[in-house]
């Protein structure tokens, strides 16, 4: 018989993108290309120890917060413990898919390219490089081509920033109105004399003196709706006194008349002052009381904020608590399961049923190999497993059934005598008890396989030829209510 070795589970995965999208490629997607987690292509495959495959980005996403459940398992229904767990460490680089992927037709899917090659030139040369793919800009968030970016940003972006003409300063686009309304150097026209380009931080001079430039009396907000220029507005500041001399010489008798007007409109504009005085009063004291009022509000809104927030860490942390909790439920239903279903005398019968089922799920690639539970050669003893491929494996691959021996992890390791040495006899049980089909093996004590186990498993070993499949086709007594037997027994001489 020949032996065959598994490759150990790899200790670190490459890859930090989920899998490439399907419409990359020239022709139909098979489905044991695709990822039974983002249902893409995959991208540097890794394989469970049920079989499915995923992505080395989504299997380490999966297993990042500990061990789940396979969900392809439990849609195909063919979820088993705890082969179907999946977890940091219990899945291997799957190098025949990857080299099966990254020989794929593609295409560039974005509109417009004409790009074609193979999935793994489009991974090292085009993938994020496209002219033709479709980005936002960093500024306005508007989709575009990425050869059209750098013509809106110089030309259509609202959010671009330009230097003003006048004043050198940076401002938005969209802000250019804006700017121009506040811009000191911004040119100007007088409305008198109509000269041009006076920069607006010297306008305020040009008006004061211009002959020309007409503008409302000081008192237009008391009633005066006349027109001055410039100069004679400021005559009309600095010199009132003057004016008034010439009128009282042009006619003193008027004086009277004149100095009871003046008082006159003095005491209403008294009365107004007063009015606008208290009324400002009253909308100070409003002021107030609603900034009193908005304050207290503010202060209850901070300490409602503190308090939900305080609210949400506890419901965060309850919610962490039973995610913990339930893993701990489901890791101890799968210990109990196995400790149900172990032996302690290194006999161990493994029913598999639905065997019809099973097999086609193998010659399909949905679940290559099988796991059996555990057992042991003593209370204390080498804690051991049996792997299946139904539809063979290596050399065995579609013509024989592929039984191996695994050596797994034990709690009494540290006692047992290694490496493992005992003769192990692996069976195929005739269920009319003629003719079982048989074979056996005594361990090579340098292989990596029987040494003390650094992982939860050690690499299996075993018969890739172990049966022919053509004897399970044909009518025969090892398969009986769609069911077999498979029997492994430990030599425990020495022991």
């Amino acid at each position: 018989r020949q032996r065959h070795s598994l490759p150990s589970p790899p200790s670190s995965l490459e890859g930090n993108k989920p899998g490439f999208p399907k419409k990359i490629l020239a022709n139909n997607l098979e489905e044991k290309h695709m990822c039974n987690s983002c249902l893409k292509i995959l991208r540097r495959p890794l394989q469970a120890q049920c079989g499915h495959r995923f992505c080395s980005f989504c299997f380490n996403k999966i297993v990042s917060s500990g061990p789940h459940k396979c969900s392809a398992c439990i849609k195909e229904d063919l979820f088993e413990d705890p082969t179907s767990i999946l977890k940091e460490g219990g899945a291997f680089p799957d190098n025949a898919a990857r080299r099966e992927v990254e020989a794929l037709a593609a295409v560039c899917p974005n509109e417009g390219c004409t790009w074609t090659g193979n999935i793994k030139e489009y991974e090292v040369n085009h993938e994020g490089k496209c002219d033709f793919m479709i980005i936002l800009c960093p500024s306005c968030k508007e989709l575009m081509r990425t050869n059209e970016l750098e013509r809106h940003n110089e030309r259509e972006c609202p959010e671009r920033t330009l230097n003003c003409k006048y004043c050198k300063e940076p401002f938005h686009f969209k802000n250019i109105k804006a700017h121009d309304e506040i811009c000191p150097k911004y040119p100007m026209i007088c409305e008198g004399c109509a000269k041009k380009k006076i920069p607006r931080e010297k306008y305020v001079d040009h008006i004061k003196f211009c002959s020309k430039f007409r503008a409302p009396c000081r008192f237009h907000v008391v009633g005066c709706d006349m027109s001055v220029s410039g100069l004679y507005f400021i005559i009309t500041i600095w010199m009132p006194p003057l004016s008034l001399l010439g009128e009282i010489g042009v006619d003193f008798l008027r004086l009277p008349v004149f100095v009871a007007e003046l008082s006159r409109r003095c005491q209403e504009l008294e009365l107004k002052v007063g009015t606008f005085e208290n009324i400002v009063c009253v909308l100070n004291r409003e002021m107030e009381r609603s900034s009193t009022t908005i304050e207290a509000y503010n202060r209850q809104h901070r300490l409602d904020q503190d308090k939900v927030e305080i609210l949400n860490n506890k419901v965060r942390q309850l919610e962490r608590t039973v995610g913990l909790r339930d893993l701990s439920i489901v890791e101890m239903e799968g210990n109990i399961r196995e400790m149900s279903a172990a032996t302690f005398d290194g006999i161990f019968v493994w029913k598999i049923s639905d065997f019809t089922k099973k097999r086609q799920d193998a010659v399909a690639g949905r679940a290559p190999a099988m796991f059996s539970p555990a057992f042991f050669t003593s209370k204390y003893g080498y804690k051991m497993c049996l792997r299946i491929y139904l539809n063979g494996d290596g050399t065995g691959r579609a013509s024989h059934l592929s039984l191996f021996f695994v050596v797994m992890r034990g709690h009494s390791d540290a006692l047992l005598k290694w490496p493992f040495n005992q003769k192990v006899t692996l069976m195929l049980l005739d269920q009319n008890n003629r003719e079982h089909i048989i074979d056996a093996f005594r361990p090579d004590i340098s292989s990596s396989s029987f040494q003390r186990p650094v992982s939860d498993m050690n690499i299996a070993s075993g018969c890739p030829l172990f049966c022919p499949l053509p004897k399970l086709d044909t009518k025969n007594s090892y398969i009986r209510d769609d069911t077999i037997f498979i029997k492994a027994i430990v030599d425990l001489t020495g022991l």
